[in-house]
């Protein structure tokens, strides 16, 4: 193989044609097709060149070392003390090392060459740009000649491989005849006395240069096709550095301020606010320094300090309209749901009726699961949503409690229900939260489902019941009616799939829908705080789908959806229609019944969420005012009124609103109930300081107070009891109510003594002689005095009482004794002495 192709040699090296052929020549061989034929000396040529490229010897063999590494190694002694105070000598080994790296001669000579060849590439396009620019501006070259010499002039390769000079263009002609110029000044300044004169630019010049053009003088005797030519070959002008006038702005400064119109929010920014009155936010950070309020960049400023600001700033103030925000969230999740395509839903059952007729142990049944076993005393206190998979279909219940406290509750639950199933013990009929359960569904205007448990006892009477619910008007379909009534047994079961198929027959009726392509809304149904979690809140989504990562606006508070649980504590990322879920990211916790609807952005959230709590501050301190002028006219004139204050803490919203109610609901005219402060969560230190600061008292509903808290209550025997049941906290208050009451004082006539003779005693002044006609007259109890029946003294008291010469405390009827009566002395025979005690009388609510 001592002659080969170059096509050979690339498919033995395995490279394309092309490539090797680059290569060849870039070695400085000759072989430009695939058929020419490479000797074995070109060949190791080009692999000289290809090692060399690649930073190998040519000659591995006798390749000599690239570096050198010499190590030195120094030892020293160093005397030190140690902690007792000795000396002692320590050796120190002080270790150097140094690289030397060999340069390669033949690599820095080839470097050298190739810089020195492109030196003087360079210099010699330079001189002939020169030459043609000097021609080019001595005389007039014809057009065709000098179209034929751009032709020939034109870079081209010659056979040889050289790549020929370019000439240079119109511009590059301009930039050598400055740069001639250049040189003819210089050269005039070395020359003393010689004054070089330059020719005033034509018209034609200013006016290119003024449209930033390069001015290309006309040659003597040039044609105007040739110097028009010319002209539009020079094109635009690139500005030079450093003249005055050339790196100037496209636009010139206004002079007079300009006068913007800001649409200004409940809430905004100051950076936002800035950027809308096209400021800098320094600048709105220093004119409220100047107005004396400090302020950041991301401080939210309200409607009123931001109108402040952009008068001062001389900009014209437009506020937003008070109900603009809402309005605008209200009109898009209309048009959201017009557009989108209604699908039919699940029903959402609420079930309600009276404490212990068996609501929850018919969820129980259904669910396959114990929830009252988790309640305390039994009863169900939180609202609980949880969605069913039946075999007709899918049914979500909602769990109301039936104490008489959470009527609120119940109402809020008859609000977001499709369905009520009202559940009657048959045993005990109408009890009175049934008929508030009938009054809630009928002003909902919510269908009713009636059914009647527990069947299965002896004492059962469904017919009973039947009259008892249509003489309030839930007449049974039986009787002609719109009502459903099953009998079912929510301990054996009996009914239960009758009830279902009921409940999913009329929610057929009813025609539910919804949309799930929009972005979920529904309502809130429980709220709390976790102390791992944050705010947690149990929502119903009604329309649409929430999904995991949305921002949810829900009452006044926002956050985005960092977590999403069902009801059985399973993580999930999306719910649709007719599902409760509970979600963590509110910054707090919403009331119970709060609407929630999915924003498109944080920034929108954020401003709803302020609105709402502006506008809840300021009902709330007019509500406080109103309160204070009310009390100031009621209790004009009277007693002081009694207050119990109180410091309520629960585990949930919706306890803390029926607490509330019935707390306060057990005032009256003399004592009053003053819940101080609310709120969901543990009891904290400053709950602790406002109940000692408030002299109230703790109460702690399913929560405890931390340690705080517990220290401040010890140290300033503060009352702080804690409670699971409502019936207690109830009780409790109305115990500590009875005991702030006034008392009642009754008088009872202990006995009557007539007088049959006086006399006057040296020792005890006047003394009457009495015969006691009636009861027990007894020592130290007060008196009245009686003539002809009729009272003419009264307070004094008995102080003296005797029977021959004996003092006695009490003489009973029928027998005569010695009275003394005190500070008076005008008692007559005939007079009759009356006895009297005053009972104080405990009240209660």
């Amino acid at each position: 193989m001592a002659e080969v192709t170059v096509q050979q040699l690339a498919e033995v090296v395995g490279v394309p044609v092309e490539r090797l052929l680059n290569q060849m020549q870039e070695a400085g061989l000759e072989h430009t097709r695939s058929n020419d034929v490479v000797s074995e000396k070109e060949r190791m040529t080009l692999l000289t060149f290809l090692k060399r490229s690649h930073g190998g010897d040519e000659d591995e063999g006798e390749a000599s070392p690239k570096k050198i590494t010499l190590k030195r190694k120094t030892t020293s002694q160093l005397k030190v003390s140690n902690s007792s105070g000795k000396k002692k000598t320590v050796n120190i080994e002080v270790r150097r090392k140094r690289t030397y790296v060999k340069r390669d001669e033949q690599e820095a000579q080839a470097k050298a060459e190739e810089q020195a060849r492109q030196e003087e590439e360079a210099a010699a396009a330079r001189k002939q740009a020169d030459e043609v620019a000097r021609k080019a501006t001595e005389t007039a070259v014809p057009k065709a000649a000098a179209e034929q010499a751009r032709r020939n002039d034109a870079p081209k390769r010659s056979n040889d491989g050289v790549k020929a000079p370019q000439v240079a263009s119109i511009a590059d002609v301009q930039a050598a005849e400055v740069s001639e110029s250049e040189k003819k000044r210089k050269a005039s300044k070395d020359k003393p006395g010689k004054v070089v004169k330059t020719k005033e630019r034509s018209d034609e010049e200013e006016r290119g240069r003024a449209k930033g053009k390069v001015a290309v003088r006309r040659p003597a005797g040039a044609s105007d096709d040739d110097f028009d030519g010319a002209r539009r070959k020079a094109g635009p002008r690139k500005p030079k550095k450093g003249k005055l006038g050339q790196n100037a702005h496209g636009f010139e400064k206004p002079t007079a301020p300009i006068v913007r119109d800001v649409l200004i929010p409940e809430a905004i920014t100051v950076a936002e606010l800035a950027e809308r009155m096209a400021v800098k936010a320094a600048e709105v950070i220093k004119i409220m320094f100047k107005m004396g309020a400090m302020a950041t960049i991301n401080q939210v400023l309200d409607q009123d300090t931001a109108a402040i600001v952009v008068e001062e700033m001389g900009h014209k103030v437009k506020l937003l309209n008070e109900n603009a925000l809402e309005d605008d969230l209200a009109s898009a999740a209309s048009a959201d749901v017009e557009e989108g395509t209604e699908e039919p839903r699940a029903p959402v059952v609420t079930v309600m009726g009276h404490v212990d007729h068996g609501k929850t142990s018919l969820l129980d049944y259904i669910r396959r699961t114990r929830v009252a076993a988790g309640e305390s005393g039994g009863i169900t206190q939180h609202i609980g949503a949880y969605h069913v998979e039946t075999e007709k279909g899918m049914v979500t219940f909602l769990d109301t409690p039936g104490h008489a406290a959470f009527t609120a509750m119940r109402a809020r639950g008859a609000k977001v229900t499709d369905i009520v199933i009202l559940v009657v013990a048959a045993d005990d009929g109408v009890m009175p939260q049934t008929e508030e359960a009938i009054q809630h569904a009928k002003a909902a205007e919510v269908p009713i489902v009636v059914a009647i448990n527990k069947i299965d006892k002896e004492a059962a009477d469904p017919d009973r019941v039947t009259s008892e619910l249509a003489s309030r008007g839930v007449i049974p379909t039986s009787w002609g009616g719109d009502t459903e009534f099953v009998h079912v047994s929510a301990k054996s079961g009996q009914g239960i799939d009758d009830l279902l198929d009921t409940v999913l027959l009329v929610a057929e009726i009813m025609e539910l829908k919804a949309v799930p392509a929009i972005s979920g809304r529904g309502t809130v149904v429980e709220s709390r705080l976790d102390k791992g979690r944050g705010t947690v809140a149990t929502l119903l989504v009604q329309n649409g789908t929430l999904r995991k990562g949305d921002i949810v606006l829900a009452g006044m508070y926002y956050g985005r959806v960092r977590a999403m649980l069902d009801e059985n504590g399973q993580q999930i990322d999306e719910a649709g229609p007719s599902i409760p879920v509970e979600i963590l990211g509110l910054d707090g916790a919403p009331d119970a019944g709060d609407e929630f609807s999915v924003v498109a952005s944080e920034k929108k959230a954020r401003e709803v969420a302020l609105f709402r709590q502006g506008k809840f501050r300021d009902v709330k301190l007019a509500r406080q005012q109103a309160a204070k002028l009310d009390n100031l006219f009621e209790n004009m004139g009277s007693d002081k009124v009694a207050n119990l204050n109180i410091v309520l803490k629960t585990d949930v919203r919706g306890s803390l609103e029926a607490l509330s109610g019935a707390l306060t609901d057990l005032s009256n005219d003399e004592v009053k109930v003053t819940i101080v402060s609310s709120g969901v969560g543990g009891i904290s230190e400053s709950d602790a300081n406002l109940a000692l600061a408030s002299s109230a008292v703790v109460f702690g509903f399913n929560v405890r107070a931390d340690a705080g808290a517990k220290t401040i209550v010890e140290r300033e025997g503060i009352d702080m009891r804690y409670y699971s049941v409502i019936y207690d906290i109830i009780d409790d208050v109305k115990k500590a109510l009875s005991g702030m009451l006034a008392p009642e004082f009754h008088e009872q006539i202990l006995g009557t003594a007539e007088v049959r003779d006086v006399f006057r005693s040296p020792k005890f002044g006047l003394v009457a002689g009495c015969m006691v006609i009636d009861g027990v007259v007894q020592r130290g109890k007060k008196l009245r005095v009686l003539r002809d029946n009729v009272v003419i003294f009264e307070g004094g008291e008995l102080d003296s009482l005797r029977r021959f010469k004996d003092n006695v405390n009490e003489v009973r009827q029928g027998m005569e004794c010695g009275i003394g009566v005190k500070n008076y002395n005008d008692v007559r025979v005939g007079d009759q002495i009356e006895v009297f005690d005053v009972i104080t009388v405990e009240r209660s609510l």
